[in-house]
């Protein structure tokens, strides 16, 4: 029986590669002054329905009616959650607030490259303030979260648009409805997957001629890009971001700053995006919280994609695997008779946070040495009859050092320095 379309099975390899990447999200994002939250899977259909996340998001959801009638789904993305939690208790954070998750997500969508029904992801909000150098704060995030995995800005780009300058736009041209506005906007997010004759068709619906769109994109110059790019320049983050308007999301509540990251190659779909939406909480609040936020999600499975295709960071991507799947120590028992002894060796070296492992049963010597190395230990520590005294031997080096009952604490703590 196979796993259902959409959703994934995580053997060994898999999980190592799936804790590689949250790994290093997670430290990226500590190192930022960000805190870890989470929230529940499930969430009200309403939460969905009230926060006008646009027609497209509240067609894919996992719905249902749950035992006690209850409309409710599966959570498709986690800003409406955040939304919900710093509605309850924002007066009790300092702002700004500055939190991440790492969850997952699901989408009844067509499966297909870099999209799956089931996905990971890192979501970072930073709210309570609508400063440039807040919106600066989170991008270099970003950023910073890319190249911990290798990858440089000849391998990405942030394509950052402006939201409030298209909707300035929208209404200089007659679009003032915000619902109008937001219809030309969902089909201005298709400009580069559909074909200009079906584009040309669907603004015309609406009273916009494609040339003044694609005249807006290519002369206006938001403000905030020049000191957007001056402050990421003195993190030296320069290089990674381009202004390109044709960037406008396609959930309704952006605001103002929008973004979406792709490979340089443009192979493959958005590898994160995200943007400030200012007014969220006081919507879905009815204006009782009122707080500018700033966030960004990025998922697992594009990313995952682009690492395989970048040789560094495939590189650093495979050493963390191999690193996960394999032991720093096998305990070797040469003699039977000092089975007791070397328990008693796995269980010290267990407790000093070593990853042990030896047989389980009797084996010849030769044989216990090859399991060693293709548990990837670097280290094989020989129990028998020579004991108390013990040997270790380098599997990489294959040079052998004399080990002594009252020197196996200290060896041990001091192995993570030893090991490459």
């Amino acid at each position: 029986m196979r796993s259902l379309p959409g959703f994934r099975d995580f053997f060994p390899s898999d999980c190592a590669r799936r804790n590689h990447l949250t790994g290093t999200w997670r430290r990226v994002a500590r190192s930022f002054g960000f805190v870890e939250y989470d929230g529940p899977v499930l969430e009200p259909l309403d939460l969905y329905r009230k926060k006008n996340s646009g027609g497209e998001i509240l067609g894919q959801l996992f719905s249902f009616t749950d035992k006690g009638e209850r409309e409710v789904a599966l959570r498709p993305e986690m800003t409406p959650t955040v939304a919900r939690m710093l509605i309850a208790k924002a007066r009790e954070y300092r702002k700004p607030i500055k939190w991440f998750s790492i969850a997952p997500f699901f989408r009844y969508e067509k499966q297909q490259s870099g999209r799956l029904r089931e996905f990971l992801q890192l979501n970072c909000d930073l709210v309570g303030d609508d400063s440039p150098e807040a919106d600066a704060e989170l991008l270099a995030l970003l950023i910073e979260t890319l190249g911990a995995f290798g990858l440089t800005a000849d391998d990405v780009v942030v394509r950052v648009s402006d939201r409030g300058a298209w909707m300035d736009f929208l209404a200089q041209q007659g679009l003032s409805d915000e619902t109008k506005a937001r219809e030309a906007l969902a089909i201005i997010d298709k400009l580069e997957r559909e074909p200009r004759d079906v584009l040309a068709t669907k603004l015309g619906a609406l009273g916009l001629a494609l040339e003044q769109v694609e005249g807006f994109i290519a002369t206006a110059r938001p403000a905030f890009f020049a000191k957007l790019q001056e402050n990421l320049a003195a993190r030296g983050l320069n290089g990674f971001c381009a202004l390109d308007l044709r960037i406008v999301r396609g959930l309704a509540y952006y605001t103002g700053l929008v973004f979406e990251v792709f490979d340089r190659r443009q192979e493959r779909r958005a590898i994160a995006g995200g943007g400030r939406f200012d007014r969220l909480l006081g919507d879905l609040s009815d204006g009782k919280v009122s707080l500018p936020a700033i966030g960004f999600g990025l998922g697992d499975v594009v990313l995952g994609d682009l690492l395989d295709d970048v040789p560094a960071a495939k590189d650093r991507m495979d050493a963390a695997v191999a690193a996960a799947q394999s032991v720093d120590v096998y305990v070797i028992i040469a003699d039977e008779s000092r089975r007791a002894e070397g328990l008693r060796v796995v269980s010290l070296l267990r407790s000093l946070g070593c990853r042990a492992d030896y047989p389980l049963g009797a084996d010849k010597v030769g044989r216990q040495f090859k399991d060693a190395a293709a548990a990837g230990s670097r280290f094989a520590l020989v129990v028998g009859e020579e004991w108390p005294a013990m040997k270790v031997k380098d599997l990489q080096t294959r040079e052998e050092t004399d080990l002594s009952q009252e020197a196996l604490a200290d060896w041990a703590t001091n192995l993570q320095t030893l090991a490459p």
